[in-house]
């Protein structure tokens, strides 16, 4: 099987207040819009908010979406002059990763995510290819 694109697609409770959310709070670019929803960029990814499909109410999102930054400190501060809460504040974790965290408003979990320089995911590990 050959994947060629890949896309999470949430299904809100309120499609105007969530389409909101992703293009005005987050200030995500639109990759595509169509007459059911609109496909975010989301760095090397697509989010979709999908107006159809869903149930209704709210759902369990048991995952949480991923989207790295360059500085979450200048994103946190671009957030909180938007009016977006953030749930907790940025701190680097035990695994080296800096890491704040929000919420869209369905609940979907939102994590924000520096790589430090001096990170792994940083490193070329693939040492010397002389």
């Amino acid at each position: 099987m050959e994947i060629l694109s890949g896309r999470t697609i949430l299904r809100p409770v309120d499609y105007e207040k969530t389409l909101a959310f992703y293009r005005d709070g987050l200030g995500l670019a639109i990759h595509r819009e169509y007459a059911a929803g609109t496909v975010f960029f989301a760095g090397q990814s697509l989010i979709e908010v999908a107006a159809h499909g869903g149930s209704g109410s709210a759902g369990t999102f048991d995952g949480a979406l991923w989207l790295q930054v360059r500085d979450v400190e200048s994103a946190s501060a671009e957030l909180s002059s938007r009016g977006i809460a953030i749930e907790r504040d940025a701190k680097q974790e035990s695994w080296g990763l800096v890491e704040l965290w929000l919420r869209d408003p369905d609940g979907v979990p939102i994590v924000l995510v520096q790589i430090p320089s001096d990170h792994p995911l940083r490193r070329d590990v693939r040492g010397d290819v002389s």
